[in-house]
């Protein structure tokens, strides 16, 4: 379970942090006041140990804050004032409980689990597995009956796959709900820590296999030996199938949005009618511009793509508005009354095709458009998605660098700042390259698109479209095959070229062997199964050529893909290379960006032919 800690006290803090950890619990830590609301708005925690005296926003206004806007987590309070009336004051405020200063270990943990037990849902304390079982009041885990001894990490490891059957945990994911976002470790430390564990419980005498990888996704605890599950117990552990949307709440919000359209238009009439008159001010053109960027970006979403389309025309010349001439200030009037008639029509309905997603994933929305990101969270379930969602850079920044999503949705252009959206998409994609990126943007010159095809987006949607057309795109690149399943076989017999090969390209989700002995190749690639293989064409005993060679005159392995790295890019040296079978070449020195985009593209290039092939047949 996460704990936020907000204390400025550095020895209070540290001493807190050892030993809640000690006693399996992952924490936070804010060490003022603004820190801990902005955490605590953005994380998800199970509770909140607050200080009454933190600089920069105190604890009595924190929790008022966080109450004001429907924070339901338990607070608890520490402090060092003791009189009723002290109190009195941090309850009335929204703390659930206090302990003074100093306070006793034994009797703070006491206070912290009575109050995640009051919080959490009416469920036994005990998870079983077969007959593995977990004690989360006692701590300890059993099979048949024997104590297992499992470190901090396995345990918590076991019961969040234990309280969340059927769902299917990624790496990162993991990371997030077992390790605070200053002290996590690689994704490759959840490898090493679920195989230790699944080394234990086999010894321990569990028989069955409890963990299954779901190859490119995860991992997702098994059904319990000698029970079957139902499909509806499955809906009931959380895994939502996609069918029809929930129509009576979707309408809902179209009806309340439309009246909010209307609101907006009126100001467009507003700016039309200033304007005619010759009276424009600066406010309302700015005012008017802002709506007009609102609606050209949501309408279409919303039943209205028509409207989407006249609200983006009017956003165009009011871009214009000192140089406007009387032909387009009469566009601009005949473009807001075409916009008016459109609300008096019905909605359009989209009747595309579904793409169904069969799994929960995490999105992070990032637009200030509320009534499309509304929309979109009102049909997110009934997609299997959980979605966040940032108004503007600074909050994306901030909840990208809590908790790592599974998809972004981005938005290129905010109002008010001059900070484009590119800016955070070369961000994502420096630190996260498996995360796909979808931009959904107004902007549609040839531009953008190539500064957003350069930068690693996977998809580009133009506003406006459909709440339909949005979660279609995003399942599309869910759903795609990720390299992050890939296998690259390197082999050179220089050690330090094979670590640096090995380093660029194991960040991309690659899973990378080495080998500096070209005589073991064959016996090496039969062990692997690679999905590319890069070789070194100057090489002792066995050269790169004669490899190429070797692999292409067999029947099992003729297609499979071969990169080779040389010095030599003549053309004679490159001729040889290409005649012996090879596909792609890379010259030295070798430059990160070149090896990871020839790498990457060849095992894609592949797989769609692999695919495409299928499907023919």
């Amino acid at each position: 379970m996460k704990i936020l800690l907000v204390e400025d006290d550095v020895l209070l803090s540290t001493a807190l942090t050892d030993l809640l950890s000690a006693n399996r619990y992952t924490i936070d830590i804010a060490s003022n006041g603004q820190a801990g609301l902005e955490l605590a708005i953005s994380a998800e925690y199970e509770l909140i140990l607050l200080d009454w005296l933190i600089p920069k926003l105190d604890g009595i206004s924190l929790c008022r804050q966080l109450r004001s806007q429907g924070y339901h987590k338990p607070i608890l309070l520490l402090t060092e004032k003791n009189s009723n009336a002290d109190i009195i004051a941090g309850l009335d405020a929204g703390a659930d409980d206090y302990v003074i200063k100093p306070f006793d270990p034994k009797a703070l943990l006491a206070r912290i689990r009575s109050l995640l037990r009051r919080n959490a849902p009416i469920s036994s304390s005990r998870l079983t597995w077969g007959n593995l079982s977990l004690d989360a009041s006692a701590g300890r885990v059993t099979c048949n009956k024997q104590e297992i001894p499992l470190t901090a990490t396995e345990y918590k490891l076991l019961e969040l796959f234990l309280q969340n059957r059927d769902r299917i945990f990624s790496r990162a994911v993991i990371l997030d709900r077992l390790w605070g976002f200053d002290d996590a470790p690689t994704e490759n430390a959840v490898t090493t820590h679920i195989k230790d564990l699944r080394k234990k419980l086999k010894t321990a005498g569990l028989a069955e296999e409890f963990l299954e990888t779901v190859y490119g996704m995860g991992y997702r605890i098994k059904p319990a030996p000698n029970r079957s599950i139902s499909a509806g117990e499955r809906n009931q552990h959380g895994k939502k199938k996609p069918g029809p949307k929930d129509m009576t709440s979707v309408n809902r919000v179209l009806e309340r949005f439309r009246n909010s359209f209307v609101g907006q238009v009126g100001v467009l009439e507003q700016a039309k009618t200033a304007l005619l008159a010759g009276n424009l001010n600066q406010d309302l053109q700015q005012q008017a511009l802002h709506e007009a960027h609102k609606l050209a970006g949501s309408m279409g979403s919303f039943g209205y793509p028509e409207g989407s389309r006249l609200a983006g025309k009017i956003e165009y010349l009011l871009l214009e508005n000192s140089s406007l001439s009387l032909d387009q200030i009469s566009d601009l009037s005949q473009l807001v009354t075409a916009l008016q008639q459109e609300l008096t029509k019905p909605t359009v309905t989209d009747t595309a095709p579904s793409v169904l997603i069969n799994q929960t994933y995490r999105l992070l929305v990032i637009d200030d458009d509320a009534m499309l990101t509304e929309q979109l969270q009102v049909e997110a379930d009934s997609w299997g998605i959980r979605m966040k969602v940032a108004p503007n850079l600074a909050t994306a920044r901030s909840l990208f660098s809590l908790a790592t999503p599974d998809a972004v949705l981005l938005d290129l252009s905010f109002p008010g700042t001059e900070e484009d959206g590119l800016i955070l998409l070369s961000e994502i994609v420096e630190r996260s390259p498996n995360i796909p990126v979808i931009v959904f943007t107004g902007r549609d010159t040839l531009a953008d698109r190539l500064a957003v095809s350069r930068l690693g987006a996977k998809q580009f949607l133009h506003k406006p479209a459909t709440t339909e057309q949005i979660f279609q795109a995003i399942a599309r690149v869910l759903l795609q095959p990720q390299t992050s399943e890939a296998k690259v076989l390197i082999v050179d017999d220089d050690p330090v070229m094979l670590a640096g090969l090995s380093a660029l390209l194991t960040p991309w989700g690659l899973e990378v062997t080495t080998l500096s002995q070209s005589q073991q190749f064959w016996k090496v690639l039969i062990a692997t199964s690679p999905n590319l293989v890069v070789l070194d064409l100057e090489m002792p005993i066995v050269n790169g050529l004669e490899l190429c060679q070797v692999v292409r005159q067999d029947a099992q392995w003729g297609d499979l893909p071969i990169l080779v790295v040389t010095a030599h890019t003549d053309a004679e040296s490159l001729q040889q290379a290409f005649a012996a079978g090879a596909d792609d070449f890379i010259s030295k020195p070798v430059l990160g960006p070149e090896l990871v985009t020839r790498v990457l593209s060849r095992i894609q290039r592949t797989r769609w032919r692999s695919q495409a092939g299928k499907n023919k047949a």
